[in-house]
Protein backbone atom coordinates (compact mmCIF):
# COMPACT_ATOMS: atom_id res chain seq x y z
CA UNK A 1 0.00 0.00 0.00
CA UNK A 2 1.29 3.39 -0.98
CA UNK A 3 1.87 5.94 1.83
CA UNK A 4 0.41 9.23 2.25
CA UNK A 5 1.15 12.30 3.55
CA UNK A 6 -0.42 13.01 7.00
CA UNK A 7 -2.45 16.12 7.39
CA UNK A 8 -4.05 17.68 10.48
CA UNK A 9 -7.71 18.90 9.45
CA UNK A 10 -7.54 22.61 10.52
CA UNK A 11 -10.83 23.73 9.24
CA UNK A 12 -12.64 24.91 6.68
CA UNK A 13 -15.13 27.16 4.44
CA UNK A 14 -17.75 25.25 2.48
CA UNK A 15 -16.35 23.14 0.23
CA UNK A 16 -12.74 23.71 1.02
CA UNK A 17 -10.87 22.38 3.68
CA UNK A 18 -7.65 23.79 5.30
CA UNK A 19 -5.30 21.27 6.48
CA UNK A 20 -2.04 21.90 8.19
CA UNK A 21 1.23 19.58 6.93
CA UNK A 22 4.66 18.66 8.42
CA UNK A 23 7.51 19.48 6.66
CA UNK A 24 8.07 17.40 3.82
CA UNK A 25 10.68 16.12 1.03
CA UNK A 26 9.90 16.79 -2.13
CA UNK A 27 12.03 15.07 -5.24
CA UNK A 28 11.17 17.45 -7.71
CA UNK A 29 12.01 17.21 -11.81
CA UNK A 30 10.87 20.48 -14.37
CA UNK A 31 11.02 21.49 -17.69
CA UNK A 32 9.76 18.76 -19.69
CA UNK A 33 6.45 16.95 -20.60
CA UNK A 34 4.40 15.20 -17.68
CA UNK A 35 4.76 12.28 -19.36
CA UNK A 36 8.97 12.31 -19.22
CA UNK A 37 8.72 14.00 -16.04
CA UNK A 38 6.98 11.22 -14.29
CA UNK A 39 9.49 8.68 -15.48
CA UNK A 40 12.23 10.42 -14.25
CA UNK A 41 11.32 10.65 -11.47
CA UNK A 42 9.98 6.96 -11.10
CA UNK A 43 13.15 5.83 -12.21
CA UNK A 44 14.89 7.60 -9.01
CA UNK A 45 12.66 5.78 -6.91
CA UNK A 46 13.08 2.67 -8.54
CA UNK A 47 16.86 2.65 -8.23
CA UNK A 48 18.45 4.95 -10.46
CA UNK A 49 19.53 7.38 -8.00
CA UNK A 50 23.52 7.65 -6.12
CA UNK A 51 22.80 4.50 -3.50
CA UNK A 52 21.20 2.43 -5.68
CA UNK A 53 18.26 2.47 -3.30
CA UNK A 54 14.84 2.13 -3.95
CA UNK A 55 12.69 4.58 -2.29
CA UNK A 56 8.98 4.07 -1.69
CA UNK A 57 6.26 5.24 -3.59
CA UNK A 58 3.90 7.61 -1.87
CA UNK A 59 1.12 10.06 -2.71
CA UNK A 60 0.02 12.11 -3.98
CA UNK A 61 2.13 13.19 -6.71
CA UNK A 62 2.01 16.89 -6.85
CA UNK A 63 1.88 19.33 -9.98
CA UNK A 64 1.94 23.05 -9.98
CA UNK A 65 -1.09 24.71 -11.82
CA UNK A 66 -0.39 25.99 -15.36
CA UNK A 67 -1.33 29.79 -14.87
CA UNK A 68 -2.39 32.31 -17.69
CA UNK A 69 0.47 34.29 -18.74
CA UNK A 70 -1.09 37.65 -17.51
CA UNK A 71 -0.89 35.91 -14.04
CA UNK A 72 2.85 36.67 -12.56
CA UNK A 73 4.29 33.35 -12.50
CA UNK A 74 5.09 32.35 -9.16
CA UNK A 75 5.88 28.60 -9.68
CA UNK A 76 7.48 26.72 -11.85
CA UNK A 77 5.14 25.08 -14.70
CA UNK A 78 6.07 21.71 -16.35
CA UNK A 79 7.32 20.65 -12.99
CA UNK A 80 6.34 17.29 -11.05
CA UNK A 81 6.87 16.32 -7.75
CA UNK A 82 7.00 12.99 -5.58
CA UNK A 83 6.95 13.13 -2.29
CA UNK A 84 9.14 10.95 -0.38
CA UNK A 85 8.02 8.94 2.60
CA UNK A 86 7.65 10.70 6.20
CA UNK A 87 10.63 8.52 7.36
CA UNK A 88 13.30 10.16 5.67
CA UNK A 89 14.93 13.09 6.73
CA UNK A 90 17.36 14.90 4.06
CA UNK A 91 20.43 13.21 5.03
CA UNK A 92 19.00 9.74 4.08
CA UNK A 93 17.78 11.28 0.67
CA UNK A 94 19.41 9.20 -1.87
CA UNK A 95 20.96 11.19 -4.38
CA UNK A 96 19.91 12.14 -7.64
CA UNK A 97 21.91 11.12 -10.56
CA UNK A 98 20.09 12.65 -13.26
CA UNK A 99 20.76 16.05 -13.15
CA UNK A 100 17.18 17.33 -13.26
CA UNK A 101 15.80 16.13 -10.27
CA UNK A 102 16.42 18.52 -7.30
CA UNK A 103 15.60 17.33 -3.87
CA UNK A 104 13.99 19.85 -1.24
CA UNK A 105 12.52 20.26 2.12
CA UNK A 106 8.97 22.00 1.95
CA UNK A 107 8.95 23.76 5.94
CA UNK A 108 5.29 22.73 7.60
CA UNK A 109 2.62 24.58 6.18
CA UNK A 110 -1.32 24.95 5.73
CA UNK A 111 -3.00 24.66 2.81
CA UNK A 112 -6.74 25.16 1.72
CA UNK A 113 -7.89 21.94 -0.52
CA UNK A 114 -10.74 21.03 -2.66
CA UNK A 115 -10.90 16.95 -3.53
CA UNK A 116 -12.91 16.02 -6.70
CA UNK A 117 -12.34 12.04 -8.67
CA UNK A 118 -12.32 12.10 -12.28
CA UNK A 119 -9.21 12.33 -15.08
CA UNK A 120 -7.74 15.59 -13.72
CA UNK A 121 -8.87 17.43 -17.28
CA UNK A 122 -7.27 20.77 -17.41
CA UNK A 123 -10.90 22.25 -17.49
CA UNK A 124 -11.80 20.58 -14.55
CA UNK A 125 -8.84 21.60 -12.76
CA UNK A 126 -9.13 25.22 -13.19
CA UNK A 127 -12.76 25.08 -12.27
CA UNK A 128 -11.88 24.01 -8.58
CA UNK A 129 -8.81 26.27 -8.90
CA UNK A 130 -11.19 29.28 -9.17
CA UNK A 131 -13.98 27.86 -6.67
CA UNK A 132 -11.12 26.81 -4.12
CA UNK A 133 -9.51 30.80 -5.32
CA UNK A 134 -12.89 32.58 -4.54
CA UNK A 135 -14.00 30.74 -1.54
CA UNK A 136 -10.46 31.97 -0.12
CA UNK A 137 -11.58 35.50 -0.97
CA UNK A 138 -14.72 35.86 0.00
CA UNK A 139 -13.40 33.93 3.19
CA UNK A 140 -10.39 37.09 3.59
CA UNK A 141 -7.80 34.03 3.94
CA UNK A 142 -4.56 35.25 2.25
CA UNK A 143 -3.30 33.37 -0.67
CA UNK A 144 0.48 32.11 -0.54
CA UNK A 145 2.24 30.98 -4.12
CA UNK A 146 0.39 29.19 -6.79
CA UNK A 147 -2.62 26.67 -6.82
CA UNK A 148 -1.35 23.16 -7.16
CA UNK A 149 -2.86 19.79 -8.27
CA UNK A 150 -1.93 16.71 -6.07
CA UNK A 151 -3.30 13.18 -7.69
CA UNK A 152 -3.39 9.98 -5.54
CA UNK A 153 -3.75 7.31 -7.88
CA UNK A 154 -2.22 5.40 -10.67
CA UNK A 155 -2.81 6.45 -13.93
CA UNK A 156 -4.78 3.07 -14.52
CA UNK A 157 -7.37 3.98 -11.66
CA UNK A 158 -10.54 4.53 -13.13
CA UNK A 159 -11.63 7.65 -12.98
CA UNK A 160 -14.69 7.47 -10.75
CA UNK A 161 -12.43 6.44 -8.34
CA UNK A 162 -9.55 8.65 -8.61
CA UNK A 163 -8.75 10.93 -5.68
CA UNK A 164 -7.83 14.34 -7.22
CA UNK A 165 -7.15 17.53 -4.86
CA UNK A 166 -6.52 21.07 -5.98
CA UNK A 167 -4.74 23.04 -3.00
CA UNK A 168 -2.97 26.38 -2.36
CA UNK A 169 -1.34 27.54 0.80
CA UNK A 170 -2.75 29.66 3.08
CA UNK A 171 -1.87 31.69 6.09
CA UNK A 172 -4.98 32.53 8.52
Amino acid sequence: MTETIRYEESGGAGEVEFRRYPSIILATVTGTNENENFWILFRYITGNNRSGKKVPMTSPVITPEKIAMTTPVISETNAMSFVLPAAYRMKDVPGPIDTRIRIEEIPPRELAVIRFSGKASAIDVAQIRERLLKKLEESNITVVGTPFLMRYNAPYTPGFMRRNEVGVEIKR
